[in-house]
């Protein structure tokens, strides 16, 4: 995420939000934020919602996701949503929002729904 310039702005139980703001460098051939970098901050605040909620000595991985562009990425900066809809002590669902803000109200430009795994007592894995 530092490598984008994303930030984590919220924090809750089962909650996380991110910010970043608008990079050319980010956008694909029409001048959108591309949709892998959507994904991509998409799957992290959904995963960081799920670490919200487990042991401290736990660690997620996503196993699956599916997201839905809704609109062009075009905005002056953006907001991604994860909240856990369903928490579990091995699976997690967890819901994502994608935000395009500029002047006017935010603009809904992404969902994802993530199932994240609860992995516990590998070394390897580290949350």
């Amino acid at each position: 995420m530092r490598l984008i310039g994303a930030e984590l702005t919220r924090i809750e139980h089962g909650t996380v939000e991110i910010e970043l703001p608008f990079d050319e460098k980010l956008t694909q051939q029409h001048g959108f934020l591309h949709a892998g970098v959507i994904s991509a901050v998409l799957d992290t605040a959904c995963g960081y919602a799920a670490y919200s909620v487990i042991d401290a000595d736990a660690a997620i991985l996503t196993i699956e996701f599916k997201v839905n562009l809704m609109s062009p990425g075009r905005g002056e900066r953006f907001l991604f949503r994860g909240e856990v809809t369903k928490p579990g002590s091995n699976i997690i669902v967890a819901d994502g929002r994608g935000y395009a803000i500029s002047d006017g109200p935010a603009k809904l430009i992404a969902s994802m729904t993530g199932t994240m795994m609860v992995v516990r007592g590998r070394e390897d894995i580290a949350g």
